[in-house]
């Protein structure tokens, strides 16, 4: 590659670095970026991809000029895994269009991202998995606080009637299947679900 050819690459590089710090939002930082292998865009655009405090950026420039943006919050992403190769590593992810906090999330798309530099893939692949890993964390105490504010909450009194009774019965019993998924999920220890299912049952 001769140096002019050197020169326009870290121009186009540059532009794309400054584009992508244009459109951080205040209190947001760029943890890392990861630049496309030349080898892997030989019939479009390389692209680039950036991970920041709060999303998941990837970057392409446009056709006719000015760059095609996608970004994806970090809630929404999960899965992240890396392939390593003799010319550069892929990235592959599973992006998921549900709730912040929904324990089950169906996937919408896998998001294939081929031929990155080693070292920058690597430190994008690691802060995703922190990121996963974080927001598994979140679902799994926000779901738990949940059931045990429902398992709480069943009051039979003496005079209620055997039909109430039979009503709350199949409500703990949901509460358990509930508390019995959120276990082989992974989301709750088996201790955790132990109590659940003492205080759900000792509510009836």
């Amino acid at each position: 590659m001769t140096t002019n050819d050197n020169s326009s690459e870290d121009s186009h590089l540059n532009k794309a670095l400054e584009h992508l710090t244009s459109v951080l939002v205040a209190g947001e930082t760029l943890e890392a970026w990861a630049i496309q292998r030349r080898l892997f865009a030989l019939t479009g655009r390389r692209i680039l991809i950036a991970a920041t405090s709060g999303r998941f950026i990837k970057i392409k420039r446009g056709l006719f000029g000015g760059f095609d943006m996608a970004d994806f919050r970090w809630q929404d992403i999960g899965d992240a895994k890396i392939k390593v190769g003799i010319f550069g590593a892929d990235i592959f992810m599973k992006i998921f269009g549900s709730t912040d906090l929904a324990i089950s999330k169906d996937s919408n798309q896998d998001l294939v991202l081929p031929g990155f530099r080693k070292e920058q893939a690597e430190k994008i692949y690691r802060l995703a998995q922190a990121q996963d890993q974080s927001w598994r964390e979140k679902r799994r105490i926000r779901e738990l606080e949940e059931l045990r504010a429902k398992s709480g909450g069943i009051n039979i009194g003496t005079n209620m009637g055997s039909q109430q009774t039979g009503n709350a019965s199949e409500d703990a019993s949901s509460k358990l299947q509930q508390a019995k998924q959120m276990l082989d999920n992974k989301l709750i220890t088996d201790s955790e679900f132990e109590s659940i299912k003492a205080k759900i049952i000792s509510g009836l």
